[in-house]
């Protein structure tokens, strides 16, 4: 497989994960001593000691934990610019480009697919994976139609105008709340707000949506007995800090499979979001086709 980066990186991950040059050597197939030299290699090439070595084991330093982050993204993100460009290679120009990611899932979509069908039936899709991360959100966003044609998720036009996309609203999303299935509240089907008293609740920052931040306001000025905890982007960490506070997160139905140790569980409140698809302010005609099907679908 041809690699957009220095394999030496996928060494160094594996090390790191492993916390053993010989466990290292096991995974990858090759011996102990390949596996010492490409770290040294890669060591010395970038003027930083990325491990201590000590008698329990290898321990990262903090310029190795720095790279640490920097290198899962990098190879995910040379990994995803590969199907890219095989996907531009797609000489069919009535295939549709779905990104897909954990929290912009495709299966909402998909239901309306045979709908959709029904309007365009010589239209195909591909779904094409992403990670993600603020800097994949910038870029897909900011150029749809170029890798990826739609993206299904929440938005509201603060995002679009931030993200510099267009988006077509399919449906409102009520929100709901994500909490751990260990937490008291998991074994309820709904909540009244007055469940959340006591509880820290996870909100994106100020400015993200006007939809959040009406919901913020109705917080502080009616029920102040709920702590609001900011973040400032949902990625899988913010699910992983969920589950692993027992704070309780801001979510919506569609993210319900996101993390199995999370229970999503509709609220009793007037609050939701926008929900539909993202594309690029110029849409081709083949886009155009599809997004009129689409908004045909749901009436």
């Amino acid at each position: 497989m041809v690699r957009l980066y220095n394999p030496q990186l996928e060494t160094f991950l594996r090390v790191a994960d492993a916390g053993s040059f010989n466990r290292a050597a096991e995974e990858a197939y090759i011996t102990p001593t390949a596996v010492i030299k490409q770290i040294n290699l890669l060591e010395d090439s970038l003027g930083v000691k990325l491990f201590e070595r000590t008698h329990r084991g290898l321990i990262l330093t903090k310029a190795g934990k720095s790279l640490y982050q920097d290198v899962k993204y990098i190879i995910s993100y040379c990994r995803d610019s590969v199907t890219r460009a095989k996907n531009a290679m797609q000489e069919d120009t009535n295939v549709i480009r779905i990104g897909t990611s954990p929290m912009t899932p495709a299966q909402l979509l998909m239901q309306l697919w045979s709908k959709i069908q029904v309007h365009c039936p010589d239209i195909k899709f591909q779904i094409v994976p992403f990670e993600n991360t603020p800097e994949n959100a910038r870029e897909i966003l900011g150029n749809l139609g170029k890798n990826i044609d739609v993206v299904g998720g929440i938005f509201d036009e603060t995002m679009l105008e931030l993200r510099s996309c267009k988006g077509l609203e399919l449906s409102r999303e009520p929100f709901c709340c994500a909490v751990s299935v260990h937490h008291r509240l998991a074994a309820k089907d709904t909540l009244k707000i007055q469940d959340l008293y006591g509880e820290n609740l996870m909100l994106m920052r100020r400015d993200w949506s006007h939809y959040v931040d009406r919901l913020r306001d109705d917080i502080w000025q009616n029920h102040s007995q709920i702590h609001i905890v900011d973040f400032d982007f949902y990625d899988m960490n913010v699910f992983n800090r969920c589950e692993n506070t027992n704070d309780v997160l801001l979510a919506i139905q569609g993210w319900a499979n996101v993390h199995p140790l999370l229970k999503v569980i509709p609220v009793e409140w007037e609050h939701s979001i926008p929900y539909g698809l993202l594309h690029s302010p110029k849409p081709s005609e083949t886009v155009r086709e599809f997004l009129k099907a689409a908004q045909a679908a749901v009436r």
